[in-house]
């Protein structure tokens, strides 16, 4: 298909006309600028002083040319002639004569004669009148000669051009506003829909670009399947679904659903952004929806996607101060729209949102979004089979196990894992390598989750020494915890915000925490604290990060899922995460002050159980502690086998990249303690907790982050 040509805009050439005649007119005031020491005054004073005996004036140019007598004024020379250099522009070149200057001539008998431009002839004619006299008086036999060209009365044909010229750009320019034509974005097109047909669109995915999404997929394949076949489903008398609404986290896939069906529907697919109503002006927002579903009517069937339909379908009357948000106009005429007193049955509105709690009660009912489908994170299974699609293109070398990276990569949506591979790509790259090894790909996970490595800080060996027992305390911790995931890797080498971190590998997904397996998190996210104090003999502020999850942890452990024995099993507190301005921002704690108490002497408890349990199970293990610390200073990084290694005494094997520079004390390895360095273990298990409230709902795993220091 031949691309399309740009088509001829007559309100380009317009404005370029218009500008070009404003230059025109601008260059068009005739100025002169003149070095000359003859002035006006200078000509007047001839005058006074009766020296002019004979002078013509031409009145539509105004120059001068007089005749100078010796007398009480010196003659001017010819160092008074000058160069007057006029500025006018074409139009002044054409309305006057190009002669300009003065000009000083002496004559045989004596007199000079002058030839000067006046800047006011008028005015001049007004002053010299009474001098005229004068001198006739004084010079009888001699009278003044002098002559006054007439004014020519000509019609100003270049000034009527031009000004007819402006006139008729600005009617054209109004014309092509009013007509709503051109360009399409100016001030008279606000209230059309930014929609765009992504039917004509050669790249839009299809459903075999989506993985691990199969149960979504099905749902929206029977919508397509009923644009495709309406008379199977006719048949039985069902009805098409009037709109589906996609929900779930950012980065798992939901407008790449919308862009599937796009490709697999065969019918016209329009897509917009839900700010895309929200304007500057009162009413374009409704405009839009009304334009919008109009152009969708035009040719049924078809599909409507709205992205992050958030944005206009708020909660009515959430404001605070009783006002009409304009949004509301908007929102209501899509609920028209969308299910109003005139049906649209050949119009199917898809629509995405990460924040199906603030939407409005009458967007959601069945009528309008018929089903709410939800794009949650994927599994195991789903992260491998988004890993296949994501590197089909990408050169793998043999030593690639995907089904390893799906398991290492918990948590992570199909975003995450798109970014991860690419990633990868760009570490194989800047190695010049010609295929991603798993190396690349565990180097790459790493700087997503926790950030590049810092090897080029310079820390203390004192820094050193306590990041090292900081991450074993963690590592032994997790280790005797029984529900607890294994470790995978530990290293001492900064990251980010953190000195270091151990990473823990999940043996499988899991739907559900256990009571038991919240405390062991706190156990482990302890363990860096009771190392330091158990073998430094002081504290630092390098476990900030662990204490402050832990007491996250403990608080929901209470407040959140009813855990506690002396308070019940009693959810305390409203959600303030998910605040709303005007509907959650007046409402309590929902407790009383001694149940407040209560609450805290509950979290003290908790966490000072672990503490201890924390406490006994290092001190019980100190010989392992010690080993593992001692080759952490050592090796700055142990994988998961060497790991095992030590915790059973075996002799750790030689490694055939390891240099004596890798036992040089001044090696960076480690974040100042001065800086709360814990991010890696205390952010996994806070997003482990806060995602198991809901029975059904998926609980983070997690090993996928870093465990701290």
């Amino acid at each position: 298909m031949q691309p399309k040509r740009p088509r001829f805009n007559p309100l380009v050439l317009a404005l370029a006309l218009a500008a070009v005649l404003m230059i025109w007119s601008m260059l068009g005031t005739s100025t002169s600028s003149a070095s000359s020491s003859m002035t006006y005054s200078t000509v007047v004073n001839y005058f006074e002083h009766l020296q002019v005996t004979e002078f013509t004036l031409d009145r539509n140019t105004g120059v001068i040319t007089m005749k100078i007598k010796e007398g009480d004024l010196p003659l001017p020379g010819e160092t008074d002639q000058s160069t007057t250099e006029s500025t006018g522009g074409l139009l002044s070149g054409m309305l006057a004569p190009s002669q300009t200057g003065d000009v000083v001539q002496e004559e045989e008998d004596g007199t000079v004669t002058v030839r000067y431009q006046l800047p006011y002839a008028a005015m001049f004619v007004e002053n010299v009148t009474g001098y005229i006299e004068a001198y006739n008086e004084a010079n009888p036999d001699a009278p003044m000669v002098y002559d006054y060209v007439a004014l020519k009365e000509t019609i100003p044909w270049m000034e009527i051009l031009f000004y007819l010229a402006m006139l008729g750009c600005t009617g054209f320019i109004l014309f092509s506003m009013l007509r709503g034509g051109g360009a399409g974005g100016n001030i008279m097109n606000v209230g059309r829909a930014k929609v765009k047909d992504e039917s004509e669109n050669q790249k839009t995915a299809t459903f075999a670009d989506v993985a691990g999404e199969d149960e979504e997929k099905e749902e929206l394949q029977e919508v397509v399947e009923f644009l495709k076949s309406p008379n199977k489903f006719n048949s039985l008398g069902a009805r098409i679904p009037h709109g589906v609404l996609l929900v779930g986290p950012p980065g798992t896939g939901k407008t790449l659903l919308a862009r599937a069906c796009a490709g697999e529907a065969g019918v016209p697919f329009y897509s917009i952004s839900g700010s895309d109503f929200v304007e500057m002006y009162v009413g374009v927002g409704a405009s839009r929806v009304r334009d919008l579903f109009d152009k969708a009517k035009k040719t049924m069937p078809c599909i409507v996607f709205i992205d992050e339909i958030d944005a206009v379908g708020r909660q009515r009357g959430a404001g605070l101060g009783g006002g009409h948000d304009e949004r509301e106009q908007t929102l209501n005429q899509l609920l028209v729209e969308m299910d109003g007193f005139q049906a649209n049955d050949g119009v199917i509105v898809i629509a995405a949102t990460n924040r199906a709690d603030i939407l409005d009660k009458a967007l959601l009912r069945p009528g309008r979004f018929d089903r709410q489908v939800y794009v949650g994170l994927p599994d195991v299974k789903g992260r491998e089979e988004i890993l296949k699609v994501h590197t089909r293109n990408k050169p793998l070398a043999p030593d690639v196990s995907l089904k390893v990276i799906a398991q290492r990569t918990p948590g992570f949506a199909g975003a995450d894992l798109e970014n991860l591979v690419n990633e990868a790509a760009l570490l194989a790259a800047r190695r010049n390598r010609k295929a991603i090894t798993m190396e690349d790909i565990e180097e790459a996970s790493m700087k997503v989750m926790a950030g590049p490595e810092k090897k080029s800080r310079i820390v203390t060996p004192e820094e050193k020494k306590l990041t090292a027992y900081h991450e074993a305390g963690h590592a032994v911790a997790g280790f005797y915890c029984k529900h607890h995931p294994r470790v995978h890797e530990i290293t001492i080498i900064p990251r980010g915000q953190a000195g270091g971190y151990t990473m823990y590998l999940p043996e499988k997904d899991r739907s559900y925490v256990t009571k038991g397996e919240m405390f062991e998190d706190i156990v482990s996210s302890l363990g860096g604290r009771v190392a330091e104090q158990l073998i430094l003999d002081d504290i630092s502020t390098g476990a900030s990060n662990d204490l402050q999850q832990a007491t996250n942890i403990a608080r929901q452990m209470i407040t959140k899922y009813g855990f506690s024995e002396r308070l019940g099993p009693v959810v305390y507190g409203t959600a303030q995460e998910e605040t709303f301005l005007g509907r959650d921002l007046g409402m309590g704690k929902g407790y009383s002050e001694s149940t407040a108490a209560e609450i805290d002497s509950e979290m003290r408890d908790i966490i000072d159980e672990a503490y201890e349990t924390c406490r006994r199970t290092l001190t019980e293990h100190m010989d392992q502690l010690h080993a593992l610390a001692h080759a952490l200073m050592e090796r700055e990084k142990l994988n998961e086998a060497e790991f095992n290694a030590i915790m059973k005494g075996e002799t750790l094997p030689a490694r055939e990249s390891e240099s004596p520079k890798a036992e040089t004390p001044a090696q960076p390895a480690a974040e100042p303690v001065v800086e709360p360095v814990e991010m890696a273990e205390p952010a996994e298990t806070a997003e482990f907790a806060e995602k198991a409230e809901p029975a059904p709902a998926p609980a983070p795993e997690d090993g996928e982050k870093p465990a701290g220091e």
